[in-house]
C-alpha cells in the first residue's frame, strides 16, 4: 500500500463517532482501496471469508440507496456508501479458493470435502445467517479501518433490504450486514455514552 497518513488503532476506535454529515468531497480511490486492504485481512472460521462490499458512489444510485433507507440523508451527503453483504452460496460454489495454498493436493481435497458435507447440512437460510456473523466481524473492522485513514462513518441497518437487494441486483439468498457511509465529516457526532466496564465484562 502506498503511504497515507493513518492514525493509531486506539485513537481510531476513541475517536470515532457516527457522523451523518459530509464534507462534499470525493473519496480518493487509492484511500478506498488501502482501506479494503485493511479489512481484507479480517478473520473468519475457516477462512471461507463471506463478507462482499459494495461501494456506491453514483449520485443516480445514492439517491436510490436514500429511498431505500427510509429518507436517511447521510446516503446522500457521503461522497461514499458501503454496501455490507454476505454470500455464503457463492463461497460454497468455490470453496477451493478458501483452503490455504501451502496444504498438500490430498489435505486441500480433503478440506473441501469436509466443508462441503458440513454446510450442504444446512439450509441456504441457516448457511446465509452463519456467514453473517462473520461478515459482521469484518464490518467492525471496516469501521475502524475508516477511521483510521482519515475518514468518518454511520453504519444503518434502516433499510428495506428487498429495495437494496433490487438496486443492486443482488440474489436473494445475499444477506446484508448493513450499509456505511462514509467520508470526510461536517460537524462532530454525539459525544459517547456507552455502559461502564462492570455492565458489560466479568471476570472468572
Amino acid at each position: 500500500m502506498n503511504k497515507i497518513e493513518t492514525t493509531s488503532v486506539q485513537k481510531a476506535i476513541e475517536s470515532r463517532y457516527s457522523i451523518r454529515k459530509y464534507i462534499q468531497q470525493p473519496i480518493d480511490r487509492e484511500d478506498l482501496i488501502n482501506i479494503f486492504e485493511l479489512v481484507r485481512l479480517s478473520p473468519s472460521a475457516w477462512n471461507l471469508q463471506p463478507w462482499r462490499f459494495h461501494v456506491v458512489t453514483n449520485e443516480d444510485v445514492k439517491q436510490k440507496l436514500e429511498e431505500a433507507a427510509y429518507g436517511q440523508k447521510q446516503v446522500t451527503s457521503a461522497p461514499a456508501v458501503i454496501v455490507v453483504t454476505s454470500d455464503m452460496e457463492d463461497v460454497l460454489a468455490n470453496l477451493s479458493e478458501t483452503v490455504h495454498p501451502d496444504l498438500s493436493e490430498d489435505r486441500k481435497a480433503e478440506e473441501v470435502a469436509n466443508l462441503s458435507a458440513f454446510f450442504n447440512g444446512m439450509s441456504v437460510e441457516e448457511r446465509g445467517q452463519w456467514g453473517l456473523t462473520q461478515t459482521n466481524i469484518a464490518f467492525g473492522i471496516l469501521m475502524i479501518a475508516v477511521q483510521g485513514m482519515g475518514y468518518a462513518s454511520n453504519p444503518m441497518l434502516g433499510f428495506d433490504q428487498d429495495k437494496v437487494r433490487e438496486l443492486l441486483n443482488l440474489p436473494s439468498h445475499v444477506k446484508f450486514a448493513g450499509i456505511l457511509p462514509i467520508g470526510k465529516p461536517d460537524g462532530e457526532g454525539y459525544p459517547h455514552h456507552r455502559f461502564d466496564l462492570n455492565k458489560i465484562v466479568t471476570f472468572q
